[in-house]
């Protein structure tokens, strides 16, 4: 099926900027790019942070440049220590055995972002290039000692992640340089870690977090890294407080006494999140708390040992179609195959594919909520995988498969079970956030045919019902499992 192009496609307002895209199918094609383009371009990665800034009208770049499909920023490897691609998403790393294993806090830090969609669509080297203080990442590679591998037209560099943080939003990374890969180092016999996060609700930034490593021999603490985040103009290490903890048998007391130090250090300010004096006092509970659990994590040589460090697990995105950039004002062909049904559309760099999904294919039950990726109204299923449509360009997602809320009803109108289940547990009221809802719990159920009750509200911890409450739903989604796994 052909859709033509319009003379007036409308776009939502929360993307007015417009802007050229290229899809380069190397590195050295999309350092070329970057040269050429200077200023004027921005990398686009999982996009869960840079379409938001656009659409804020924080940033108007000319020109985007699609990296998510290089092979060469992808993978891991855990020969010396652990090599994190930039391209890595978030969830990935969060499911990683060796990271949970070698890295806890990171894999911890990794699993406390507000949205599963999010860990999903947004990369490791995303997160920690941002330079956001509020960062859930940031702090635990930190205290991990992180190094960053950068390259450019003129060659490589690499950079203590430390000396990268400039400041809100800055970091040291060069106008035609990119993040390739993160290292780091492999862990002292002994290492234990944790990362925690306060936050309003649990779709949020941090109010406060810390990430906290300790190195242990017998009853003391030989080594500390305390890290913290939205404390700070940047992401900081709590030097005194990790003096202090040096040297010291653990107890209670002196875990307290480490936080009351760390929040003599910290630089809080007030702003929408928290107040300042909140954060200088949380900060005392939050150290001592990660302490004492990266200290009871520590009693032993880390899981997976030294097996662990020689694996290496490469992923390769699927084949993409290399795309010559695409002007701003210029119409492309985009291939998508929508419910199981192959579609050829027209659109603009800037479209995003709740639009043509709403208005081109007049597929409306992919719901326009926040706009932002905070509500998970929009999700969809993107090459199998949950996404937020209103995060996506259009134009990024020729190739792909897509499907909504109305390819889960058979061809002969009958609703899918778990729709069904919905309506006969009284899991929605006005349905608005129903189709966002069932697209991720028919994600989950493809990835874990029994889950607990746990599983099904940290899968869905985004997108809650404003109407009603989430036992019902959660009643909902346990009627369509079986004892042997099948829905």
């Amino acid at each position: 099926m052909i859709i033509e192009q319009e003379a007036h496609h409308t776009n939502t307002h929360l993307l007015t900027t417009e802007f050229e895209y290229a899809a380069p199918g190397s590195i050295a094609e999309t350092l070329a790019l970057l040269r050429a383009r200077g200023d004027e371009a921005r990398v686009l990665a999982g996009g869960t942070y840079l379409l938001v800034q656009l659409k804020m009208e924080q940033l108007s770049p000319r020109s985007l440049i699609d990296i998510r499909w290089l092979p060469e920023l992808r993978g891991r490897s855990f020969e010396d220590g652990a090599r994190l691609g930039a391209n890595e998403t978030i969830r990935a790393v969060r499911d990683d055995a060796h990271i949970q294993a070698q890295y806890t806090a990171l894999a911890e830090a990794c699993a406390a972002f507000g949205s599963m969609q999010i860990e999903i669509m947004g990369t490791l080297g995303g997160n920690v290039c941002n330079g956001s203080p509020a960062s859930d990442t940031v702090p635990a590679l930190l205290a991990f000692d992180a190094e960053l591998d950068l390259i450019d037209p003129d060659g490589a560099r690499t950079l203590a992640l430390a000396d990268f943080l400039r400041g809100p939003g800055r970091t040291a990374l060069r106008p035609h340089e990119l993040l390739k890969s993160i290292h780091l180092p492999l862990p002292r016999p002994g290492t234990g870690s944790a990362f925690i996060k306060i936050s309003r609700v649990v779709a949020d930034l941090a109010k406060a977090s810390v990430a906290a490593v300790i190195v242990r021999e017998n009853d003391r603490i030989v080594d500390c890294r305390l890290a913290f985040g939205s404390v700070a103009p940047v992401v900081m290490r709590a030097r005194r407080a990790e003096a202090f903890l040096i040297g010291q048998a653990f107890s209670t007391e002196t875990a307290l006494e480490a936080g009351r130090i760390a929040s003599e250090e910290i630089a809080p300010i007030d702003d929408v999140r928290s107040t300042a004096w909140y954060r200088r006092e949380v900060a005392k509970a939050l150290t001592h708390d990660a302490v004492q659990l990266a200290w009871e994590r520590s009693t032993g040589q880390q899981a997976n040992g030294r097996e662990a460090d020689r694996a290496v697990v490469l992923l390769t995105p699927p084949p993409k179609r290399v795309m010559r950039p695409v002007a701003a004002d210029e119409y492309r062909e985009i291939k998508l195959v929508v419910n199981g049904a192959a579609q050829r559309l027209w659109v603009k760099p800037n479209d995003l594919l709740i639009n043509v999904l709403r208005e081109k294919l007049e597929l409306t039950g992919t719901k326009y909520g926040c706009g932002l990726g905070e509500c998970g109204a929009c999700t969809i299923h993107l090459n199998g995988r949950p996404a937020l449509a209103c995060l996506v360009l259009a134009v990024a997602a020729d190739g792909s498969e897509v499907s909504t809320v109305e390819g889960l009803q058979g061809a002969d109108g009958k609703l899918d079970p778990l729709q069904q289940a919905f309506i006969d547990h009284g899991a929605f009221q006005c349905g608005y956030c129903t189709p966002g809802m069932l697209m991720m719990t028919k994600a989950l159920l493809a990835e874990n045919p029994t889950p607990s009750q746990d599983d099904i509200r940290d899968y869905l911890k985004v997108n809650r019902c404003r109407c009603t409450g989430f036992a019902s739903i959660v009643r909902a989604v346990l009627s369509t499992v079986e004892p042997n796994g099948t829905h």
